[in-house]
This record gives C-alpha cells, structure tokens and sequence, in this order.
C-alpha cells in the first residue's frame, strides 16, 4: 500500500498556506489531531479542566494503548510527559551512575543530551567516551563492542541526529548492549513516526520521543518507553503524588509502572491529541510512511546537488527524511528568511546543537529542510527554484 498524498494534504489545513519542510522541527498537525486538542480546550472552557479531564479519561487512557502499539511494547511500560527532554531526563538521572562510571555516546548526539552527560561528570565524576563513525559517518558498531568494559554503565546515542538525513544502527548497537548486558537508552525524537521503531528489534531499555516532530502530535507532549523488567534499576529523579503514594508520614511508595516517570500536572487535551496523532501514524502504516519519506528526500538530495555552491551534508549509510545542505559564502539565516516570504518553512542547525559532529567536519552551521510524506515532488521544484533564486545574488566564497 503506498501513501494517498492527495488525502494526507486534504486532511492537512496547513497544507494551504506553506511549503512545509520544517518537519523534524514541528510537523504540520492533521484535522483529526486538531479537532481531538480543540474539541477538548472547548470543553475544559464550558465545563472546567478536572471535570473536562474525568469526562475524557477513555481517550487519555487511549494514549497509552496507541503507543504500545506504535513501539511494540506493554502499556505499562508508557510514561506520557511534557517533552522528550523531560522523557530521556527522567531516564537518565534516575540512573545509579557515579564515579568512575563510564558513558558511551555517539559523535551525532544531540546537545541536550551532551549537557547532560557533562553536567553528571561534573557532579558524581561518571566519564564521557565517544565512539568513533565508521566509514559511513554513523556509530561504529565494532568499534563500540571493543570500547565495552566493566566500567560501561550506559549506552546513549541518538538514533537521528537534528542536523542530518544519518540514521544509525540502533539495532545492531541493542544487540552489543545486550550481549554486553548495558543499559541502552535511545533518543527517538527524530526517528519516531518517519519510520517503524520496534523496542524489541532494538533491543533498547529506555527510549524517549516527542509529539511536535515527524509524529504530526501537539506541541508540549512527550514520551518515555522503560523495559519492564528494567524499571526497578531506576530511581526517578523527580516523583510526586502521582509518581507515587505517600503511604505514612515517613514513606512512601512508587508506582509500579511507567507512569512513575510522570507528574500529576499536564497537559490533558495534548495528551489526547498525541494519542490520536498514533492512531493517524498507525493507519498510514509506517513501512510506507518510511518509504515515502526516504524517496522523496533522495529526490530533493539530487535536486539540490545540481545548484551551484550548494552542498548536501547528510551522512550515513541508511538516510531518512532530514535533509541538510549548506551554499558557500552564504548567510544561510538570510536564506531562509527569503524563502519564508514565499511561504517555505525550513531553518538553520546551528553548530551548537551537534557539536561532536559539525567541528570535525568544519561546519558553523547549516540550512535543514526535512520533508514528509504530506510534502510533493512539486513543492520540491518549488523549493529548489526559490533557492536557486536566493542563493543568485550571495557572494562567492
């Protein structure tokens, strides 16, 4: 079954003003998930949020069950939070790491993440090792085995970086970690929803993602995946009295799930309208939402590869739909302010966001115009030639 792009842009009210390729930062929403979060603001509006929020809870509950089929998991096993920041945070500081401990990383890992690590170095002495790119740009694989100790307490890596079309082996390293027996934590935020992702095919034990990205969700949610059989080993850095039961004056008790990793606040009508952007993923099916996406973004990496002093810099030998490019002796931040005013929607990564992986590479920066399955040939001529128009005027290198 192939993708029905005239329905997908039926169903996609931005569809009508921009060119969307901005989707790794925030997709555009389909009607489905706009009416489920506007459908339930209204109600909060008529008859008050606690009660709006008892009323809804078959569709809040629904969330789980979406995304257990999404990740092939347990419900259980579902943390539904804010952001995928507040997901892989929650995952990685309810971690026993201390001193001595050591961290393996990819060179594509996100900055926040990067933070992190740095920040736990600093405060319990753990210690960061990056594994080096094989000759394809993405994780070594072999080379993460041979870096495998009694010192390793952690595999992290970003299965797609922010800034590129590299989509590492996830798999293969989920079999080094478990093999090894080492906690894998994967950062899906790229990833989830341009493609399938299978928590048993990964062989991860902690994973985090976003709503806002290739998801077509609500801005403001997110989610943790923790391996049931992993979740005792993790203390959560931040529980309250919905993560756990205040059970005498002197104790208290966690929840035996996910759901720990939360807290009693949030935000209900995204919440139901993440739920809704999975069941939209789900009836697409994402085989073929994956295969849409990869072809047209090998298209656009052609298209771009013909106009003078543009060079695509996606890395990888499995690539998706995160299409990344720079034009020599260009502001790339005028560019795509010029291709806004003709209602074109991409933006600039920044060296700061992958810093392990722009140095090396001598990049300060670079323009990041993702597309998916929504996105047509057509609005890729239409992108091309407004660069192609832009970059007419920028000075030589």
């Amino acid at each position: 079954m192939s993708i029905d792009v005239a329905r997908a842009r039926a169903e996609t009210p931005g569809c009508e003003h921009v060119i969307h390729f901005n989707n790794s930062g925030a997709s555009l929403m389909p009607a489905p998930v706009i009416r489920a979060v506007c459908d339930h603001l209204d109600r909060e509006a008529r008859i008050g949020g606690y009660e709006a929020e008892r009323e809804a809870a078959a569709a809040i509950e629904h969330t789980y069950d979406a995304l257990a089929a999404l990740l092939n998991c347990s419900r259980d096993e579902i943390a539904v939070v804010e952001n995928a920041t507040v997901a892989w945070c929650g995952a990685f500081y309810g971690l026993p790491l201390g001193a001595g401990d050591r961290i393996l990383t990819a060179r594509a890992e996100y900055a926040s993440n990067y933070i992190a690590y740095l920040h736990l170095a600093k405060r319990r002495g753990v210690e960061i090792a990056v594994v080096p790119d094989d000759e394809y740009g993405q994780v070594d694989v072999g080379a993460l085995e041979a870096m495998i100790d009694e010192r390793v307490k952690l595999i992290s890596i970003t299965h797609v970086p922010t800034n590129g079309g590299l989509v590492n082996p996830a798999a293969a390293v989920g079999r080094v970690a478990r093999a090894a027996g080492v906690p894998f934590l994967l950062d899906a935020c790229q990833s989830v929803g341009q493609m399938p992702l299978d928590v048993e095919a990964l062989g991860c034990d902690l994973l985090s993602g976003t709503g806002r990205k290739f998801l077509r969700g609500p801005r403001g949610t997110g989610f943790l995946y923790v391996r049931r059989a992993f979740l005792e080993n993790l203390d959560p850095p931040m529980p309250d009295l919905h993560a756990a039961e205040w059970t005498a004056a002197d104790t208290f008790t966690l929840r035996p799930d996910a759901r720990r990793f939360e807290n009693w606040e949030n935000y209900v009508a995204g919440k139901i309208g993440l739920g809704v952007a999975v069941d939209y993923a789900l009836s697409w099916g994402l085989e073929d939402i994956r295969e849409r996406v990869a072809g047209l973004a090998e298209t656009f990496r052609g298209g771009l590869a013909t106009l003078p002093g543009v060079t695509v810099r996606d890395l990888g030998r499995e690539r998706c739909g995160i299409v990344s490019f720079t034009v020599a002796g260009a502001d790339h931040e005028q560019i795509v302010g010029r291709l806004a005013q003709r209602r074109i929607n991409c933006s600039v990564s920044p060296q700061r966001y992958t810093r392990l992986d722009m140095e090396p590479r001598g990049l300060t920066e670079l323009i990041r115009a993702p597309v998916h399955y929504y996105n047509t040939e057509q609005e890729i001529d239409i992108f091309l030639d407004a660069l192609r128009a832009c970059i007419g005027g920028a000075p030589a290198p």
